[in-house]
């Protein structure tokens, strides 16, 4: 059974089942998740405690064994098992399906994974989790959403600041969430509650923001020129690899223009969006960016992709960066409303 990271507070409260999985690329969230539910289940008697960390090195009937064998002091324990990588393999597969055919009794147990792609959530052993125990999925947050995550952490520690202040910060930590909870964290103890002025967050926030290649895609396909300007200057410090940068970018714009022929040879959007393979929210902001820049102007951001990439081996004279920052202005252009924009 699946629950949503903010149910599981009520949930706990209500009861506690014998197994819980949690996993996600936000290791932060994971880590909060995993310690209240340790710590509800210490309150309520869980008192011992084994950690399993799954390596290629792990014998899975270690695992069999502290199963069967009962508590060494005769209370309530946790089997805390950590899979880093994800793929528990064939051998841990089998293992784990057998665990939870036949979990140990008085015993919780708390699985914790990375981010499960799709294909590995049909896998056997993941669906067999996700029907024994609670399972919680941790996504991260939106860009969007940065802001009011910011505001209820900071509410949390009894402290405000101001919309303006909030954009500031999201700014400074975007793709870091553990680093934004440190620099939060640092508020509370550099200042009292209350309000906070800009100054006071400006002077003690570092610029800890984090990005990668699809959060620069989405800040160009929506024209946040600003956006891309800044993540593109913080891959270009991480030392981002600008062929990376380069495929992603000439991906979305293939993507594009295959939204623009087919609209414009009269194809539902809808059947579009299926074979581009793009859903939810990504439907509309593809749609709409090729309402906007139109045909003729993606052929020539193509081109100009292509451009860079003979820069960036050497073939052609130029800055792949100041190319790269080219690129995403072509964006930011309207054109006339040629296309329809509507989802059939």
């Amino acid at each position: 059974m699946r629950i949503k990271p903010d149910h599981l507070s009520q949930h706990l409260k209500k009861q506690i089942v014998p197994l819980y999985t949690l996993f996600g690329n936000e290791s932060l969230l994971v880590i909060e998740a995993a310690d209240l539910i340790r710590s509800i289940a210490y309150e309520q008697g869980y008192t011992e405690r084994e950690v399993f960390t799954v390596d290629q090195r792990f014998d899975w009937s270690d695992l069999q064994h502290a199963s069967s064998s009962l508590s060494l002091f005769g209370t309530r324990r946790i089997m805390d098992i950590r899979i880093p990588s994800g793929k528990p393999g064939k051998v841990g597969g089998k293992a784990i399906e057998a665990y939870c055919h036949a979990l140990p009794p008085d015993t919780l147990t708390l699985i914790t994974l990375p981010k499960i792609d799709k294909q590995n959530q049909s896998a056997k052993w993941f669906k067999v989790l996700e029907n024994t125990g609670v399972m919680i999925a941790f996504y991260p947050i939106e860009r969007t959403q940065l802001p009011i995550w910011i505001e209820q952490r900071l509410s949390i520690q009894q402290q405000k600041v101001n919309a303006d202040t909030l954009q500031f910060l999201a700014d400074k930590v975007e793709g870091n969430l553990l680093a934004a909870h440190q620099e939060i964290k640092k508020l509370a103890l550099l200042y009292p509650t209350g309000i906070l002025s800009f100054d006071q967050v400006k002077n003690a926030v570092l610029n800890v923001a984090r990005y990668d290649v699809y959060q620069l895609s989405e800040a160009m396909v929506t024209a946040n020129i600003v956006r891309y300007a800044r993540i593109l200057t913080g891959l270009q410090e991480e030392g981002v690899a600008p062929p990376l940068i380069l495929t992603t970018l000439a991906e979305q714009i293939r993507t594009l223009i295959f939204i623009c022929k087919g609209l414009n040879a009269g194809k539902p959007s809808a059947q579009l969006m299926t074979e581009a393979r793009l859903w939810g929210d990504r439907q509309k902001i593809m749609l709409a960016a090729a309402r906007r820049i139109g045909l003729k102007s993606l052929t020539l951001a193509l081109l100009h992709a292509a451009k860079i990439d003979r820069i960036s081996k050497g073939v052609c004279k130029g800055d792949t960066w100041d190319e790269l920052l080219q690129l995403g202005r072509t964006f930011a252009i309207t054109r006339p409303n040629t296309i329809p924009f509507t989802l059939d």
